[in-house]
Formats: C-alpha cells, sequence, structure tokens
C-alpha cells in the first residue's frame, strides 16, 4: 500500500518569491489500484509525483510503499516520451532496465504488444508521436514497476490514438497489477480509466474530494455510463474541476 503526506511544498518563483505549492495533501493508494488526480493548473499535480517518485526532495513530506520496495520499482510516464534519440526503440525501452535479468525479452514482448514488432530497431526520429508514446509506456512497464507515475501521458495526442493508448495502459495493468498514480486534466478520462479519482484544490493542493468508480472495464469516455457519471458528479459539486471541494467522500 502506498501512503503518502505533504505537510508542505514550497518553491521560488521567477522573482524569488516563494510559493506553497502543497500543504496537508493525504493520499492513499491500495496494491493494485488504478487512481487518477485531476485538479485545475498549477494545483501541484506535477508536484506530487515527483515527490511520490523521488525526483523532489525539498518537500515536507513523508511517502511510505511497501516494505522491501525500492526506486527501482518506480516507474514513470511524462506528458512527452523523453525517447533518447540516438538510441533504438529497442535499447530506449531497455535503457532503464539496468541488466535485469530478462529484460531484452520483456521489451521485445511488450514492444509486439504495442503493435511495434517491426520498428524494433527505428531510431525515435522515424517514429509518429502516437508510436513514440507507445514506446514509452511500454519502457513504463518493462522494469515490471510496483508503482507506476503517469503525469498527463497522453495529452496532445488526437481522439483516435489517445483511445487506443488508453486501452493499451489497462490491458498492461489488468495483467501485471501495478499500483498507478495517474494525473490528467480530463476529468472524463479519469472516470474511464480509475477505480478512484482525486480532486485536488487550487494552490496550495490538497485532496478535497474522492470518488470511487464501480463501472465495468472497458469504458469509453464518450459513453452513455461515463457521461451521466460526469454529470451527475459536476452537478453535486458545480466547483469541483476549478478546485473547490466537497466534503472529502463522494460514494460511487
Amino acid at each position: 500500500m502506498l501512503t503518502v503526506h505533504v505537510r508542505e511544498k514550497h518553491y521560488a518563483d521567477r522573482g524569488g518569491r516563494r510559493h506553497l505549492a502543497l500543504r496537508d495533501l493525504r493520499l492513499s493508494a491500495e496494491d493494485g489500484e488504478f487512481v487518477c488526480l485531476v485538479g485545475p493548473s498549477g494545483c501541484g499535480k506535477s508536484t506530487l509525483l515527483n515527490i511520490i517518485g523521488g525526483l523532489d526532495a525539498t518537500a515536507q513530506a513523508s511517502v511510505d510503499l511497501d516494505a522491501g520496495a525500492a526506486a527501482e520499482d518506480v516507474g514513470f510516464m511524462f506528458q512527452e516520451p523523453r525517447l533518447m534519440p540516438w538510441l533504438t526503440v529497442r535499447q530506449n525501452v531497455c535503457l532503464v532496465c539496468d541488466g535485469r535479468p530478462g529484460a531484452e525479452q520483456r521489451a521485445l514482448e511488450l514492444l509486439r504488444a504495442m503493435e511495434l514488432g517491426e520498428v524494433v530497431d527505428a531510431f525515435p526520429g522515424a517514429l509518429s508521436g502516437g508510436m513514440q508514446r507507445r514506446v514509452a509506456l511500454a519502457r513504463a512497464f518493462v522494469i515490471e514497476p510496483r508503482l507506476l507515475l503517469m503525469d498527463e501521458p497522453f495529452v496532445s495526442l488526437d481522439a483516435p490514438t489517445a483511445a487506443r493508448l488508453r486501452e493499451m495502459l489497462i490491458t498492461l495493468w489488468q495483467r501485471r497489477r501495478a499500483t498507478v498514480l495517474f494525473v490528467t486534466h480530463d476529468l472524463r478520462e479519469a472516470l474511464a480509466l480509475a477505480d478512484r479519482v482525486c480532486f485536488l484544490s487550487a494552490s496550495p493542493g490538497r485532496i478535497v474530494l474522492e470518488h470511487r468508480i464501480d463501472l465495468p472495464r472497458p469504458r469509453d469516455p464518450q459513453s452513455v455510463e461515463v457521461g451521466r457519471r460526469y454529470e451527475e458528479l459536476l452537478s453535486r459539486h458545480p466547483g469541483l474541476l476549478a478546485g473547490l471541494g466537497g466534503d472529502n467522500q463522494d460514494a460511487a
């Protein structure tokens, strides 16, 4: 189980003034749970992922993953694919493996599952944006992470490509059952993916509402069921996407 408590996180703006990004934020996730984080721009969602992933040591925070878990058990997928242009697709996926036994075979299996089997020896510059995101998704899963942090990984993609990547993500997650924290601005995407959606307040960010989802998978963000849940949620909490929350708990 993942438990997080960020007491305070400050950073300095360009003028040197201290800005309070997060305060008294508490978050937990069960093993294998898919949690989406939704909130207004600037509320600290990406900052929170960096703290959890160990990329920001300046916050007053505690992060506890199950006993025995290490930094090598945490995978990342960012807004940009972040592929090394001088490495092939196969080499980019294996880059995070650090010599783990069977890593190259897992990489090839994942790339085939991503429908990239014919371009494993190509360089990223030869791939479309959607294909590069698929490589990044394969790289995120190749270490078989216990915790996967995803920071708006499908933003700016066209709708069909994003839909295909969401399908691939859910397929891989159901097979390997990592705990996933997925940041998105798109509430429909969150409702289509998550077991639970956590809504953050405006800065300084904290969790103001948690909403569990009992809809069967697979889910389409544009489906009637997701649309109905979307409308019901915003009807009960009209300021939610602006960071104005309710009673911190919301039944599915």
